[in-house]
């Protein structure tokens, strides 16, 4: 995975991220009710006196998602540990029961950590579970509440199983914050606990960001950035706030505590309220559900059941690559489009391991690629590096692969394609020296950048000639071999 070039802040300045991302658990049904949790559904039409908060209403909680919360909780390295629900009080008009039932001080998941594809390692203060709210339509004016002519609440989310997932507020980077994000949704995919998709809310993030003097340890006032609904508008969000807060104290002012809303049109935040603590919320435990007490059997079991996460599969498939010529944003691009299985397998085979990541890398990015089987890429590379087919030619024959199966060879041989002679090649090469002395010149005696143009055209025009038959690698030689002599 490449992410955009990191913004530099102004000299003396770090930045500090902590991350609160809100992960709905894909479950039938809500946390407390039997009601659907489902996306899309007509407003309102999956409610209940439970998710509504109606007098006498009591919850049950749903087993299935705690048991999610604490797959979660693992895959994250949690210890997953006895925990109970509680109140946390505040108004908002869609909290229809004017608090908010989640985990306080007794999370279910606690110290966790997150390693990125890089090395770098985020600390997970805990991953709780909560219910989601529901959702508010703000209808005139600019959409926000404060100017809207009226106001209209969907209750279906309202109860929706959440697990909030809060980070250490380690992240001095927003190419870490964007890569640990990304990751996340890894691992939720791979789980199969969510389907993690920001457009429609399933998978939220919320952003506390500080800014602090180079070598600094504190941590200074930070402001929680909301209305974040995806990688790239997080990125932007936090750069925006970062050199707000740097041109404040630059200013002799401080940041006040606050949420700010992000516009993502406007490419700017706006004020929200004053940031609460936790006592102003009045937590209290929930006295209508029991504590939440996992056997070290269901802990077991949840681990023993664990598919393979996205970075044991990048370590697994980085000790089968030479480390010097394939880089850790290859790696990772083999793992996010699940290619890595059939690298690991075809590389079992004896096929060249640099050479099978290339042509996944460049050649493979489709979506379905299931008729190739291991045995097969090995064979088709086992032709291009013993010289029986050229790049080019290798490139053509696993794109019909990918179409229709089946063995390379005859795929080749029913396309015509043998590589070219060595002598032969070797006599195009002099004949094209001879025929574009300028060009030759220029390619033994100019700089870099003219030597790599020049290669360039002479592998063209030898590629043109022999209708691809010719290997570009062989082509490169027989030219430094000729300028050096």
């Amino acid at each position: 995975m490449t992410w955009s070039i990191e913004p530099t802040l102004p000299e003396g300045w770090e930045l500090v991220v902590g991350l609160e991302v809100h992960v709905e658990l894909a479950t039938a049904t809500k946390l407390f009710c039997g009601c659907a949790n489902r996306f899309g559904s007509e407003p309102n039409t999956n409610i209940c006196p439970v998710c509504l908060g109606l007098p006498g209403s009591l919850p049950v909680i749903n087993g299935t998602a705690v048991k999610y919360a604490m797959l979660l909780g693992r895959a994250l390295q949690c210890e997953v540990r006895p925990s109970v629900m509680a109140r946390k009080n505040y108004f908002y008009p869609d909290m229809p029961k004017d608090y908010q039932t989640t985990q306080y001080d007794q999370p279910t998941n606690s110290d966790g950590e997150l390693m990125l594809a890089d090395g770098f390692t985020v600390g997970v203060e805990r991953a709780h579970i909560e219910e989601d709210t529901g959702k508010s339509t703000h209808v005139g004016g600019g959409g926000r509440i404060n100017d809207a002519v009226h106001s209209l609440v969907d209750y279906n989310r309202a109860g929706v199983p959440l697990v909030e997932i809060v980070s250490h507020p380690c992240l001095d980077t927003i190419e870490h914050a964007k890569a640990y994000v990304s990751g996340l949704r890894d691992i939720l995919l791979a789980i199969g606990v969510s389907d993690a998709r920001m457009e429609e809310g399933s998978m939220r993030v919320d952003a506390n960001v500080s800014v602090r003097p180079v070598g600094s340890e504190e941590l200074r006032t930070r402001c929680e950035l909301k209305n974040i609904n995806s990688i790239r508008s997080m990125g932007r969000a936090i750069e925006y706030e970062a050199l707000r807060q740097i041109d404040l104290y630059s200013n002799g002012e401080s940041p006040r505590q606050e949420t700010r809303h992000w516009d993502e049109a406007a490419g700017r935040s706006t004020p929200g309220r004053s940031k609460e603590d936790a006592d102003d919320y009045r937590y209290f435990q929930e006295p209508d559900l029991v504590p939440l007490v996992p056997s070290a059997a269901e802990v077991a079991a949840i681990d023993d059941a664990m598919p393979a996460l996205p970075s044991a599969r990048r370590s697994a498939l980085r000790q089968l690559v030479p480390a010097v010529s394939v880089s850790v944003e290859v790696i990772a691009t083999l793992v996010d489009r699940g290619q890595d299985e059939l690298a690991i397998a075809a590389i079992g085979k004896g096929a060249d391991p640099e050479k099978v990541v290339t042509r996944l890398q460049h050649d493979l990015a489709v979506d379905d690629f299931s008729k190739i089987t291991a045995g097969a890429f090995a064979d088709l590379i086992r032709m291009e590096t013993s010289g029986e087919l050229t790049a080019t030619q290798a490139k053509q024959v696993l794109s019909e692969m990918v179409e229709t199966g089946g063995e390379p060879r005859p795929i080749a041989e029913s396309r015509g394609f043998e590589a070219m002679p060595t002598d032969d090649l070797a006599g195009l090469v002099d004949q094209l020296i001879a025929d574009h002395p300028e060009e030759w010149s220029r390619f033994v005696g100019g700089d870099d950048g003219d030597r790599k143009k020049m290669q360039g055209f002479f592998t063209g025009q030898i590629m043109s000639s022999t209708k691809g038959q010719a290997d570009g690698r062989a082509v490169a030689d027989l030219l430094a071999q000729r300028s050096a002599g």
